[in-house]
């Protein structure tokens, strides 16, 4: 196993070099900004893709980048598998952050056997943060170790929360905001999903719930909770389906109890209004 966390890594760190690179390229309010970060996220996808692909050439690779690009050919945003092994790769979680040069964006990368994640690597290029997960042999940061916080109430917890662009008005998503603001200790909308995640992991977050993510934003960070100690379900509470991943993770099984009884009561609220 050691052979694709090693590559795993090899090819974060050169996503992230790629990723601070192009930033220097360009202003926050500079006119045409999307299309620069466009070519950014591509660049370190291509860069991530030699490194992976390179070390092993029969393995598939699911990057964000041809996601997009089959949606707008109207083509699933997943292909059919060809091999036992895919990498899932998010080369820039965290896009608004990145524009705007702030910190909290990620290079994301997962291994995927049949449907068992076996590694994972999440890099932040600005905190020099390097996040990694083997099956069955812990997460760490940087190389120590890491844990989960032993949180196990949503009254004591610190909680992350994320929407889908554009969210509308008496949505869901509000709802369970709504929700969670009455319930937790604190709330906080950070901008990756990845991060979060792997704040998780490290006991600097104890929840986090998503239903606008994809694979790629994800893979590798439920990974790192799992590795870390925590706890992460489909929002209902039932297994995850990683190609339909609407999440709820949290540090402890306690505290995943009561995630489920705010989100429950959040429904209860929406369908109430």
């Amino acid at each position: 196993m050691s052979e694709f966390i090693d590559i795993c890594i090899a090819a974060a760190r050169e996503g992230g070099r790629v990723l601070l690179d192009w930033q220097d390229r360009f202003e926050v309010r500079e006119k045409g900004r999307n299309d620069l970060v466009t070519q950014a996220d591509e660049a370190a996808q291509e860069a991530i893709r030699g490194v992976l692909l390179g070390a092993f050439p029969d393995h598939d690779f699911l990057g964000e980048e041809e996601a997009a690009e089959r949606k707008s050919r109207g083509q699933p945003l997943i292909p059919p598998r060809r091999s036992p092994y895919r990498w899932i790769v998010d080369p820039l979680d965290g896009t608004a952050n990145y524009v705007h040069r702030l910190p909290a964006y990620a290079v994301s990368i997962a291994l995927e056997h049949e449907s068992e994640l076996v590694c994972g690597c999440v890099l932040d290029p600005l905190a020099e943060e390097c996040y990694t997960a083997v099956r069955g042999g812990g997460a760490q940061l940087n190389g120590r170790a890491i844990r989960v916080s032993q949180c196990q109430r949503i009254a004591q917890a610190m909680v992350a929360v994320s929407f889908s662009p554009n969210v509308p008005r008496g949505s869901i998503e509000i709802a369970r905001f709504v929700e969670a603001l009455h319930a937790a200790q604190a709330v906080r909308r950070l901008g990756s999903a990845a991060l979060n995640l792997c704040y998780i992991a490290a006991g600097r977050l104890d929840v986090y719930w998503a239903t606008s993510v994809q694979a790629w934003d994800v893979a590798a960070g439920v990974l790192i909770v799992r590795e870390a100690g925590g706890v992460v379900t489909a929002l209902d509470g039932g297994p995850l389906d990683l190609e339909h991943p609407e999440l709820n993770a949290a540090a402890t099984t306690a505290l995943h109890g009561d995630v489920q009884q705010v989100l429950r009561r959040a429904v209860a609220s929406h369908r109430g209004t």
